[in-house]
């Protein structure tokens, strides 16, 4: 069972026209706004990455707004966030070796980050509703790539419950509201 202080959020590149271009775009940001939330309820440390905002344009207002609450945004180049200096710094100096991972697009920065998370010995869980790409079909062929390599399946409503554990108290109470 996954721990709130063992786990770390990163979110992946959901940024400028480009995260209004994914397969189900509402949906995905309504996703990963529950996810940003929930990490927040449970106090977890997020990493949030950005490719080449000067180009790309910066990530989507209404999950910047809750992701600044906790945390800046870290800029790369490289597809994988794992490349980006900051970010590998950020991580290793977490010490959790586990990864919850979400973001766009899901066969590209998405699977060359878990890839790289995965061969430095970190445990990685996709949330598989908090990913996209353009197309469809590519979001699930980035997943499948993923779990080939062993990343771990999950939802954002499961990972929440998983993380709170009992149906009782105040967090318990706030989780409802945000699942609702």
């Amino acid at each position: 069972m996954l721990k709130p202080e063992e786990v770390v959020l990163m979110i992946v590149d959901v940024q400028g026209k480009l995260a209004q271009c994914m397969d189900q775009t509402e949906r995905l940001h309504q996703q990963l706004s529950r996810l940003i939330l929930g990490a927040q309820l449970f106090d977890i440390p997020v990493i949030w990455l950005e490719q080449l905002p000067a180009k790309l344009g910066p990530t989507s207002p209404e999950l910047q707004t809750l992701l600044s609450r906790s945390s800046t945004p870290l800029h790369k180049q490289h597809f994988s966030g794992w490349q980006c200096h900051e970010a590998r710094a950020a991580l290793t100096g977490l010490g959790r070796k586990q990864v919850l991972l979400a973001g766009i697009e899901t066969h590209v920065c998405v699977y060359q980050t878990c890839r790289d998370l995965l061969d430095h010995g970190y445990d990685v869980h996709l949330l598989a509703d908090a990913v996209s790409s353009r197309e469809l079909e590519y979001k699930q062929l980035g997943i499948r790539m993923m779990t080939q390599r062993g990343a771990l399946l999950t939802n954002v409503e499961s990972l929440l419950f998983e993380l709170q554990t009992e149906a009782q108290g105040d967090r318990f109470k706030e989780l409802l509201k945000l699942i609702k």
